[in-house]
């Protein structure tokens, strides 16, 4: 599956404390022209109230289908495009400019 930047999809993270996986939102950071190339670079969305930095609390969840308050959490990684299990949701255009305002406060671009 080949995803737009913004989408929330569902993906598998790996449990750290024993084997397996579960199924878990993320936001696609990068853009189709990137993902067309097999991997989508990726930031993890959590309900974790664990504070990190750059973390952005989504406000309009019904955009991005979440059911309970998450936040985007700035941990950045690439998957394969073939373990994007489903798109989601998609970000509201206020919270794509709070996410894209923390990136740019991290990234030195």
């Amino acid at each position: 599956m080949t995803c737009e930047a913004w989408d929330i999809v569902a993906v598998p993270f790996p449990f750290t404390e024993r084997g397996g996986h579960k199924k878990r939102p993320a936001l696609v950071i990068s853009n189709q022209a990137f993902n067309q190339h097999g991997h989508t670079l990726l930031s993890m969305i959590t309900s974790s109230s664990l504070p990190w930095p750059g973390d952005t609390p989504l406000k309009d969840l019904t955009s991005a289908s979440l059911s309970v308050p998450c936040v985007v959490r700035l941990k950045l990684f690439t998957l394969d495009n073939r373990l994007l299990v489903r798109r989601i949701g998609q970000l509201s255009p206020e919270d794509r400019a709070r996410v894209t305002a923390e990136l740019k406060a991290i990234l030195p671009l």
